[in-house]
């Protein structure tokens, strides 16, 4: 029938492009931070050489000395790793949400399934999550592509100092959001839980990165953080290898005599065999499934023993003295490989397929154990960097004080540079966020999914039959008794059980987000059904809907007549399904003003009836009602 829309798909062309749109739009917006950031380093320069060729001003005026250059110590090459890898690793999560698919297959392929299996309080906070990304397909999407790519500048321009550890703050902040949200804890919830699957969740790790970067530089010049490092992910190694031992769990068999089919990790990795790579990649996961299929027991024993071994070795490595680490070397060694080996083999490089968006937790783990072991065997050195030390006085005027600040920094340009840059790469996260946290606190879903859905309202101007129908009270209601009101009519089956309820809600919805024009709005709906057409069948839909405490709200019916020359009068086609009391008819809405005018018409088939396509409905109704109750 004309006016039934269809459900969304991941790469619905209308939430596609307005993604694409969205984000086209906030990296020209970054653009032209960068071009700020360039502007606003070529003026600090300029100023910095017209200070130098002045010779510096008056005595009184004039900044505090600074008291003499004190070495520096180079950074950390633990640090400089974790720093440098993470923030490659969330610029790459970045580009991994811009994918076209990340606006509606997020929250339906990724985080509601991430959670299934969890309890139902995992569930509860994972579902708060999805349904902002499913109520927001562009902004909250293109928000987080733009937060993810920000930290990464932030993390590879922002080296040193104040400016560097918030980088690691941000970094974990925003690793804690997708831990919990995206990754569902990581899943450590749920059943099934093993590292090598990916526990204890990629953006966990993340989350230990960036603490690290946050914490004080000095913190990296003895050997104690990185053999603490070491230590925990020892213990971590060792717990995962009696996880992984555990009886019951799937592992230790391959294809089992039981009808069940095969076990638990040839499942997983022969699922992930299937999914869309490159054959050579893919070949090699088949071909590991088909292995672990035949020789389950004998590979779990390998990868439980693997896990004891290594973790062992960590613990032995890093509780010995200093310079005595040739057992902590091999058991690095020994789990960057393994991490390798699982990656490739099991969690199939992680973004392959699907919605992925992050190379999964194999290359975050192993990171972090080499920056562990350069933690213990690296310790950093001097170079010949100078930063100079200001003395600005605790009675110093403020002004005065930001003078001497910028004494000081202005004779470091690489320093200077590197906060300027910083700055830009907060407002990209801020390109990102602002958005994202907008979107969190708006319980309306956008426009955009009813257009997706059923295409955008039309605009119209003419004037339909006057008709007098009874409401579902008794009442007389004539069209021409409406006018001086804003008028939303359409066409309802009283004992419909498929569209018209999802209509219905969404007419209530948006007689909640008219606000003061409420009182001068009527919703009006007229019965679809020439044989269930009886008042009592329209008070029974009412209640059940919830849209009896409605008082602008209006249920019409009369003679069969009567309402077939309403049908023709707005073009509304009726007709009987085959079997059952229902109608087919068209699911259209008209909005008129108030003269009687139709000045728009909406498909009013809200589709597959989700939450977020039934707020959107509602919200497009709303705005095509203050439309036309504000034109002339």
């Amino acid at each position: 029938m004309p006016g039934m829309g269809s459900g969304l798909h991941a790469d619905d062309p209308t939430i596609v492009a307005a993604f694409k749109s969205t984000l086209l739009r906030q990296g020209i917006v970054a653009l032209l931070i960068l071009a700020a950031v360039a502007i606003a380093w070529q003026v600090l320069r300029v100023a910095e050489l017209r200070r130098a060729t002045a010779g510096g001003g008056s005595g009184r005026d004039r900044a505090p000395t600074v008291a003499g250059p004190v070495p520096v110590l180079a950074e950390a090459p633990g640090r400089r790793l974790l720093r440098v890898a993470f923030g490659c690793l969330w610029i790459l999560d970045g580009i991994l949400q811009a994918q076209p698919a990340m606006p509606l297959g997020m929250a339906t392929n990724v985080l509601r399934p991430a959670a299934a299996t969890s309890p139902g309080w995992v569930q509860h906070v994972v579902n708060a999550g999805a349904t902002i990304w499913s109520y927001h397909p562009t902004e909250a999407p293109a928000g987080a592509v733009w937060i993810q790519v920000g930290i990464g500048v932030w993390l590879l321009v922002a080296t040193r100092g104040s400016w560097s550890r918030l980088a690691g703050v941000a970094s974990a902040g925003w690793g804690l959001v997708v831990w919990v949200v995206g990754e569902a804890f990581g899943g450590i919830f749920a059943p099934g839980l093993t590292w090598m699957f990916g526990a204890p969740g990629a953006a966990l790790l993340y989350v230990v990165a960036g603490g690290l970067v946050a914490l004080p530089e000095r913190s990296w010049s003895g050997r104690r953080l990185g053999r603490s490092i070491l230590s925990v992910t020892g213990l971590f190694f060792v717990a995962m290898a009696v996880l992984q031992a555990w009886p019951g769990r799937g592992f230790w068999q391959g294809r089992p005599r039981q009808p069940s089919g095969t076990g638990t990790l040839a499942t997983m990795v022969h699922q992930m065999s299937e999914t869309p790579q490159p054959h050579v990649l893919s070949s090699w996961v088949a071909a590991f499934a088909s292995f672990d299929a035949a020789h389950g027991f004998a590979v779990n024993l390998f990868v439980v023993a693997a896990l004891g071994v290594i973790g062992a070795g960590l613990l032995v490595g890093a509780g010995r003295l200093a310079g005595r680490t040739p057992v902590l070397a091999w058991a690095v060694a020994a789990a960057v490989v393994l991490c390798l080996v699982d990656w490739i083999l099991v969690e199939d490089m992680g973004f392959f397929g699907g919605t992925g968006t992050d190379p999964n937790s194999m290359i975050p783990i192993g990171l972090v154990l080499v920056a562990g072991y350069l933690g213990v065997v690296a310790a950093p050195a001097s170079d010949d960097a100078v930063a100079p030390v200001v003395d600005l006085g605790a009675a110093l005027p403020l002004r005065r004080r930001i003078v001497a600040w910028w004494e000081a920094t202005s004779r470091r340009p690489g320093y200077l540079l590197r906060t300027v840059v910083a700055l830009g790469a907060v407002g990209i996260v801020l390109l990102g966020a602002v958005p994202m946290a907008l979107a969190s606190v708006n319980p309306h879903a956008d426009p955009i999914i009813a257009e997706a859905i059923a295409g955008s309202p039309g605009s119209t101007d003419y004037v339909p039959s006057n008709f007098t129908l009874v409401d579902q009270w008794g009442h007389a209601v004539s069209l021409t008794g409406l006018h001086g009101k804003t008028v939303a009519l359409t066409f309802l089956d009283p004992v419909c059980n498929s569209s018209c309820p999802l209509t219905a809600q969404y007419f209530r919805q948006a007689d909640g987000m008219l606000g003061s024009i409420r009182p001068d709005v009527e919703l009006v709906a007229v019965v679809a059904n020439p044989l269930y057409r009886a008042r009592s069948y329209l008070t029974a839909f009412d209640r059940q809907e919830n849209l009896t405490p409605l008082a602008n709200w209006r249920f019409l019916t009369g003679p069969l007549r009567e309402l077939q020359t309403v049908w023709r009068s707005f073009g509304a086609q009726v007709q009987y399904e085959s079997g059952g009391a229902m109608v087919g008819h068209s699911e259209i809405t008209y909005v008129l003003d108030r003269r009687g005018h139709v000045r728009s018409v909406l498909n009013a088939d809200p589709g597959p009836g989700t939450p977020a396509s039934q707020s959107s409905f509602a919200v497009t109704l709303a705005s095509v009602i203050r439309s036309v109750a504000h034109s002339p």
